[in-house]
């Protein structure tokens, strides 16, 4: 078959696929009318997103199509959808170009509207005085550990998490310098410098570091800079126009951080659900491991579980923990009961599903 044929029958299936993506588009305007009378209706639905990804996933079968790329798109169809219905604005941690920036493009789509917040604490502001509809934070990084900041928010705040998402973690090291051997500075702060130690000690041992917050941030800096170089994305790098002197420095190739969506909304049961909880014991011998015995007796798996130094009391903590279940499946629901009998304080943050 000839190339113009080839190309004539791509024509005709463009054609097709943009009719039935308009159908698409008008049958989600008429779900959006129907919403738009529904009492506390819920403009994100992470659970009917998810649903509708495995459905796509499950009809593609071994199509030609790589899987990721058809993730991709249907995220952007989903987006674009939601928009329809109404627009939902996603504060993130900026400038543009952050990882965060980057899983909120991945959880919402390029159709929902981004304002960058200059820090964590922002994001909560943000959403708490109904700037945003939802905030993405970083909250877990694989080699890492916790994000206290995003942690010691939840201390104070009524927001709950709505969802949850992972993202690969890959640091490249960007500069204007004509070689590694040309930087006098280093523009990162305490989490990617953690995840690309190995490097930098090899590569960069007696370069001073430059404190500097968030990624895209010293991307910046570093196009600004002659004899600098920041630990960056390869998105800000682009936006920035400042060289990749040295792609992949970070030393786990499976790095991977978790980010959390904050917001009103609350998620139903789906089977496949994460809580995320806040509780303080009294400060006493075997106080923490009678809270914890709460999980094991109904058989709730931990899958995480973080200390936090209080706001108010020296030497006196809070423990974040991530568990299976949803906060209405009847285990969950008798295992928070005896948690609250071992504490002194317990906050649900949120039932939302699995990422």
């Amino acid at each position: 078959m000839s190339l113009t044929n080839l190309r004539e029958q791509i024509d005709a299936i463009d054609s097709e696929l943009v009719s039935l993506l308009n159908r698409r588009a008008e049958i989600s305007l008429q779900v959006g009318k129907q919403k738009a009378g529904e009492p506390n209706v819920r403009i994100f639905a992470p659970e009917r997103e998810r649903d509708v990804i495995q459905r796509v996933l499950a009809l593609h079968s071994d199509g030609a199509l790589p899987k990721d790329a058809l993730v991709a798109i249907y995220r952007e169809i989903i987006s674009a959808s939601i928009a329809l219905q109404r627009p939902i604005t996603v504060a993130y941690w900026g400038p543009p170009g952050t990882f965060t920036h980057m899983a909120a493009l991945q959880r919402f789509g390029s159709s929902a509207q981004f304002h960058d917040a200059s820090n964590i604490p922002s994001i909560f502001g943000e959403v708490e005085r109904g700037l945003a509809d939802f905030g993405v934070v970083p909250v877990e990084n694989s080699t890492e550990g916790v994000v206290n900041y995003t942690l010691d928010m939840f201390h104070e705040t009524e927001l709950k998490i709505c969802a949850e998402i992972y993202i690969n973690i890959a640091h490249q090291l960007v500069s204007q310098a004509k070689s590694i051997a040309d930087i006098k500075r280093l523009y990162t702060f305490s989490q990617p410098l953690g995840q690309c130690k190995q490097w930098v000690e090899t590569h960069l041992p007696n370069v001073p570091i430059v404190e500097t917050m968030p990624t895209s941030r010293a991307a910046e800096r570093a196009s600004e800079d002659p004899e600098g170089a920041g630990i960056s994305t390869e998105k800000a790098a682009e936006i920035y126009g400042v060289p990749i002197l040295q792609p992949h420095i970070e030393d786990n190739a499976n790095n991977r951080t978790r980010f959390l969506v904050i917001g009103r909304n609350e998620p139903p049961q789906t089977g496949r659900d994460k809580t995320s909880v806040l509780f303080a014991v009294k400060n006493e011998p075997g106080s923490l491991g009678r809270a914890l015995r709460a999980f094991e007796d109904h058989n709730v798996n931990l899958s995480m579980i973080a200390s936090r130094p209080t706001r108010n009391v020296s030497w006196e903590y809070v423990q974040f923990a991530d568990f299976q279940g949803h906060e209405k499946d009847e285990p969950v629901q008798r295992a928070l009961a005896e948690l609250r009998k071992h504490s002194i304080y317990v906050n649900v943050l949120g039932s939302y599903p699995e990422g």
